[in-house]
């Protein structure tokens, strides 16, 4: 294998075509490195320079050869800067997870926003998935941070659950339904109608945040048709399938044939949750929690 420190004595006496010149940048005196160049042009058996008492020129295989060993060099950089940024936690890969209806909202893409603009080299790859499902995927690797709507049903020590906001639920109904010429709706008045939901086997947040709504209220829940996206739930409202219950953001999603009302009951409100592994995780998984917090507006 080619020595580096080889290949950069190369480089600038070939810069330089002068044997003093080239030593008094590399800070090396001349006969060291006279003798650095010869073993250079044993080891790759040709000659690099023609030189005589008053020139150094490069040789025909000496001007072939350079832009190939200026291409290693500029490698060999790129992979020590690469690596620095690597330990300082400044690139690398980052997975996160995210339950559908978090996409919508405007802490998702003002954190993914600031922290690109922070740490460009950094490959973010977005994962969606049931919120049921994020913390075992958090657990094992599988992605390094999870965006939830689910609250555990048990304290875990293994992955820290951090509660980032709590955000009101509305109704999406059908401009056509009775309920959509109000300025709000109340629990009851949607309970007659068949309640647009994730499929049981889902696992969604949502859903369970709904249902323990409607149990809290005692109020009676009739299944409609279900959607495994939320845009697929809302499409289902403009069909006039049945009414949502979505989180606030949802409001972005302007489809044509549906309204969103607030509702009356200040309880109606879904969680959003941020969920990392509580040890051995990286200081990009640091990095993306205190964006996080910055854009929330509590950062330090």
């Amino acid at each position: 294998m080619l020595d580096l420190r080889k290949l950069r004595y190369f480089l600038t006496v070939a810069e330089e075509l002068h044997f003093g010149r080239a030593a008094l940048r590399l800070h090396l005196a001349q006969p060291p490195l006279t003798r650095q160049i010869s073993a250079l042009e044993a080891e790759l058996g040709f000659r690099l320079f023609d030189r005589t008492s008053r020139t150094v020129t490069l040789t025909a295989q000496g001007r072939h050869f350079l832009p190939y060993a200026r291409a290693v060099l500029d490698q060999a950089n790129l992979t020590e800067v690469i690596a620095g940024k690597l330990a300082a936690g400044e690139a690398g890969q980052l997975v996160l997870g995210y339950a559908s209806s978090i996409a919508l909202s405007d802490l998702f893409s003002q954190t993914i926003q600031a922290f690109a603009q922070r740490f460009p080299e950094v490959q973010l790859t977005l994962v969606e998935s049931a919120s049921s499902g994020l913390y075992s995927q958090v657990l094992d690797g599988r992605i390094d941070i999870g965006l939830s709507r689910l609250q555990p049903e048990r304290e875990q020590t293994d992955v820290q659950v951090l509660s980032l906001m709590e955000e009101p639920l509305v109704a999406a109904l059908a401009c056509d339904n009775p309920l959509a010429s109000q300025d709000d709706v109340t629990l009851e008045q949607l309970s007659t109608y068949p309640l647009i939901l994730f499929p049981a086997d889902y696992g969604s947040g949502l859903n369970e945040s709904i249902r323990h709504l409607y149990r809290h209220n005692d109020l009676p829940l009739r299944p409609g048709p279900s959607g495994r996206q939320i845009t697929s739930i809302i499409a289902l409202v403009a069909a006039g399938q049945g009414v949502a219950l979505v989180p606030e953001c949802t409001r972005t999603l302007a489809k044509t044939g549906v309204v969103y009302r607030p509702l009356a009951e200040p309880e109606a409100r879904v969680h959003l949750l941020m969920l990392a592994r509580t040890q051995g995780r990286s200081l990009l998984v640091e990095a993306f929690m205190a964006v996080v917090d910055e854009v929330l507006g509590r950062g330090v």
